[in-house]
């Protein structure tokens, strides 16, 4: 298991701090429903600052390779996940509601124990698909490979039995 990083969210972007590391997919209990398999690995790096209003923003940047099941053909499907986002720190919940105001802000309420993981964890359940699939000439539809290929030999053998009788 590995050790959960958390910070004060405030305190780590107005001194311009950094934290970066790697996180195993099968570490990320939340994720796993979304997943067809669980091995691999997250690169992640948080990067506090302030912006050019210097309001404090925490700079997240995740990339990794996820693999969904494609909803045309329910094979695997290859998600290449590269997540840069800005998530400016509300100080309360007032001023996080006051974010909600401006659809282009995302904002997150700053708490002094923030766990790094879970917002890394959010981030990437926040960038999925809503329908993960190949595009139509990728998909396995139709081919030797694809679902309906193991059904193929079950057709076959009750087509023998039919011609029996």
């Amino acid at each position: 298991m590995t050790v959960r990083p958390s910070i004060d969210a405030l305190d780590f972007a107005r001194n311009v701090a950094t934290c970066r590391g790697r996180i195993a997919l099968s570490e990320l209990a939340r994720l796993q429903e979304y997943l067809i398999e669980n091995s691999g690995e997250l690169l992640y790096e948080v990067a506090g600052g302030l912006n050019k209003n210097a309001k404090p923003v925490l700079k997240v940047s995740i990339q990794g390779l996820l693999k969904l099941r494609c909803q045309r053909c329910l094979g695997e499907f290859e998600y290449l996940l590269d997540r840069q986002t800005d998530l400016l720190l509300a100080e309360n919940e007032r001023e996080l509601a006051s974010f909600d105001e401006d659809e282009s802000v995302e904002g997150i309420l700053a708490g002094p124990e923030l766990d790094v993981l879970a917002l890394i964890e959010d981030e990437v359940i926040l960038s999925l698909p809503i329908s993960p699939r190949h595009d139509e000439c990728e998909c396995l539809i139709g081919s030797e490979h694809g679902p309906e290929a193991a059904e193929k030999p079950l057709f076959a053998a009750l087509a023998v039995l039919k011609k029996l009788h």
